[in-house]
């Protein structure tokens, strides 16, 4: 699957007494290898000729979903020429702290959807990137899951709240009177008690939306979907390897890897 790119950002146009400073922010988990994020990046950087401590300098910041307003204020902080912002619950806080540094977003669903960019031609504004899903992959993923759990008769919908309402949409839209129950959260505790919530509830199911926070408790998932035995579908085949019972999705390393493109015309 093929994500859909948004428009470069302007070229800021001013020359450089310094090497540009590229803060790049995401989710830290223990199922994500920081090593490898930073690999993919940094390679992709050298192919359009920017090479760490030789004329660019990165700073990387991982954190948890309950520090990351004050870790992407230590990056805005620092002044970078541009941010790469890795993920929907990384991006709103980056929202909140700056609206004239550069942004590049890597694994937004639907960002015309929740705001972020006027339009995928024109986005305006300082925020360009990659949209991974669009509203209609919603009814996919629901299709795919009712091919190994045809009874299923109702659909827990796991989102990082505020986001990727288009797609909960799209859901009910083709759901042909099945019950979807929209479960947005915002941290571990409110996952347990959405999964929870299904204990003893018959023929149902649940389906995670792509979200940095759902990497960071994804052990937690896996154990409370197995618990009360949801069949569950997930946006990433890491997750389906990492043992989630199956994924529709995409490739988010290669996301972040074409996220250089738009780095090196800002």
């Amino acid at each position: 699957m093929v994500g859909v790119a948004a428009w470069p950002l302007a070229a800021r146009g001013q020359q450089k007494t310094r090497f540009p400073t590229i803060g790049v922010v995401g989710s830290a988990s223990a199922s994500t290898n920081d090593d490898e994020r930073k690999r993919v990046f940094e390679s992709a950087c050298s192919e359009f000729g920017w090479v760490e401590g030789r004329n660019i300098h990165i700073v990387y910041r991982w954190a948890e979903s309950s520090r990351m307003h004050a870790v992407v204020a230590e990056v805005v902080a620092l002044a970078p020429d541009i941010i790469v912002a890795l993920g929907t619950s990384v991006l709103n806080a980056v929202r909140e702290a700056t609206n004239s540094i550069p942004v590049v977003f890597v694994g937004i669903s639907d960002p015309q959807g929740i705001g972020i960019i006027a339009n995928l031609a024109r986005p305006g504004g300082n925020m360009t990137g990659l949209a991974n899903f669009e509203p209609s992959m919603g009814g996919k993923w629901l299709e795919t899951l009712k091919e190994i759990a045809p009874h299923l008769a109702q659909v827990g919908v796991l989102r990082f709240a505020g986001a990727q309402v288009r797609i909960l949409r799209n859901i009910d839209a083709v759901s042909s009177g099945m019950k979807v129950v929209d479960c947005p959260v915002h941290d571990g505790p409110e996952i347990r008690a959405a999964i929870e919530a299904f204990d003893g509830e018959p023929d149902a199911g649940l389906i995670v939306f792509p979200d940095p926070i759902f990497r960071t408790f994804r052990s937690l998932i896996f154990e409370l979907a197995a618990k009360q035995r949801l069949p569950t579908i997930y946006p990433f085949r890491s997750d389906a390897e990492a043992g989630g019972l199956l994924s529709y999705g995409i490739n988010i390393l290669d996301h972040l890897r074409r996220s250089a493109f738009y780095v090196d015309q800002s």
